[in-house]
């Protein structure tokens, strides 16, 4: 059936929930940052944020889905109080943002069995996730399961986000994928159902609790309305 499967990861694989509005995450942020040397209130430091976040954005004008490494923000926001922080201080700044706003981090149940089959069945499992590196790798090593993807490609690191088809067309190529031996499993109708459907590829989608809301007609090659990831196999892997 297929050789290559690309997946999506949070509210496919992952179910995370997270609030970056939480007023503690600011507080503790705002300290964080004024040990440092960069001294910020809690307001200070949340409405500089967002506003380099927004301009950032506006400045990508190669695709209508844009997406860079959040890290560029953390550092300017010691800069912006004449501090030069090391890689390893952004990092962990950017470790601490992360780990502030989770409210919690687990995977959907069948997913391990899901990928142990493929392994089994020596298939191509690669990861294709509107995610910032510098989070999703390291929850991806807590849950245990970066070890059975064989490429991983994550936005920020590409500059760009599903539903964009040069996203897709970049693992693709970098892969030398046999479109028809591939398939793309997510639970967005149009980041991974659509985007994946404007360069060919057949589609699972997988309804989820992270969904968002089906506002238009869609119609991927396989369905899982239910969210049960155990129901996946029997569809796609033979």
């Amino acid at each position: 059936m297929y050789t290559n499967y690309i997946f999506d990861l949070y509210g496919t694989l992952v179910d995370i929930h997270t609030n970056k509005k939480s007023k503690i995450l600011w507080s503790k942020l705002s300290l964080f940052y004024s040990f440092n040397g960069a001294i910020y209130s809690s307001d200070e430091l949340k409405a500089s944020y967002l506003n380099k976040f927004k301009k950032k954005q506006k400045s990508l004008s190669h695709t209508k889905y844009p997406d860079f490494p959040l890290e560029n923000i953390f550092k300017i926001l010691y800069e912006e109080k004449e501090v030069k922080p090391s890689e390893d201080l952004v990092k962990s700044t950017a470790h601490l943002f992360r780990t502030l706003s989770i409210k919690y981090l687990k995977l959907y149940n069948g997913v391990i069995e899901l990928l142990e089959l493929l392994k089994r069945k020596e298939k191509n499992i690669y990861l294709l996730s509107n995610a910032q590196q510098v989070f999703t790798l390291y929850e991806m090593r807590i849950l245990d399961i970066e070890k059975y993807f064989d490429k991983i490609y994550f936005s920020s690191d590409y500059y760009i986000c599903k539903p964009d088809s040069k996203f897709f067309e970049q693992l693709i190529s970098d892969l030398n994928l046999d479109i028809k031996k591939s398939i793309m499993i997510g639970n967005d109708p149009i980041c991974d159902i659509k985007g994946a459907q404007s360069v060919g590829l057949d589609t699972l989608y997988i309804h989820s609790n992270l969904s968002p809301e089906i506002k238009h007609e869609f119609n991927p090659t396989y369905k899982v309305m239910n969210g049960d990831v155990n129901q996946i196999s029997s569809l796609i892997i033979n």
